[in-house]
């Protein structure tokens, strides 16, 4: 049975990308040339050879600036959107690991781009990510490598706070409630995100919307999805 979750805690998050770079060593993608956009945000988007993404969003919050962090990455979906597209249009491309729970894009198996968007369109979160020189997709694999042999994601190996977490499902879903009670004492609108329907739980502090565009969905947008 797959039995594996992260929990991000963006309480905890200092924005350090640490796991951003983490996962671009690991996996050996090339660097994104860094362009100046007004942000401190760099890249600007997820991509191809970008898994993983912290994202910057800055607000004036009673008149002071305020900054909300969220590391970005596939929410490793119970029922996955992603994957039900594929599998409606015969693209192969997309698998689910039982051990794990891993909802894996495989990069060597060309998808038509017209494929591709029917499938990116399907994520609430538009993640899947889709090069046209290899027309082959790909995102975060929950670094299924190192999770066969034994070992952290590489995001959450490198991670300083504590913001990162990995482990078994019913273990990550218990970390994440505690903490959600924690947290709620100083912000008490601290929610956990979606949590029955992804593999990738995420505490935020504040309005989802005031993290990322694409940080939460509703419950009713994941099912007509899903």
């Amino acid at each position: 049975m797959a039995d594996k979750s992260f929990f991000i805690d963006t309480s905890k998050c200092t924005a350090c990308r640490g796991c951003q770079i983490a996962c671009k060593q690991w996996n050996m993608n090339p660097a994104t040339k860094t362009v100046q956009h007004g942000t401190h945000q760099n890249p600007d988007d997820l991509s191809f050879s970008t898994y993983k993404l912290v994202r910057f969003s800055e607000h004036e919050v009673n008149g002071k600036p305020v900054w909300y962090f969220f590391p970005d990455q596939c929410r490793h979906c119970v029922q996955p959107p992603c994957k039900i597209i594929a599998e409606s249009i015969g693209v192969k491309a997309i698998t689910v690991d039982e051990k794990t729970g891993a909802v894996l894009h495989n990069p060597k198996i060309k998808v038509k781009e017209q494929d591709f968007k029917r499938i990116r369109n399907a994520c609430p979160w538009d993640i899947p990510r889709w090069d046209p020189q290899t027309q082959g997709m790909a995102k975060c694999t929950m670094c299924i490598d190192r999770i066969r042999e034994g070992l952290l994601p590489a995001c959450v190996k490198t991670c300083p706070t504590g913001a990162m977490n990995f482990g078994d499902r019913d273990k990550m879903l218990e970390l994440a409630q505690k903490r959600l009670q924690e947290v709620k004492l100083k912000y008490p609108k601290a929610e956990l995100l979606n949590a029955d329907f992804h593999r990738t739980i995420y505490l935020v502090i504040d309005d989802p919307k005031m993290y990322h565009k694409y940080a939460s969905v509703t419950v009713e947008a994941e099912m007509v999805v899903g």
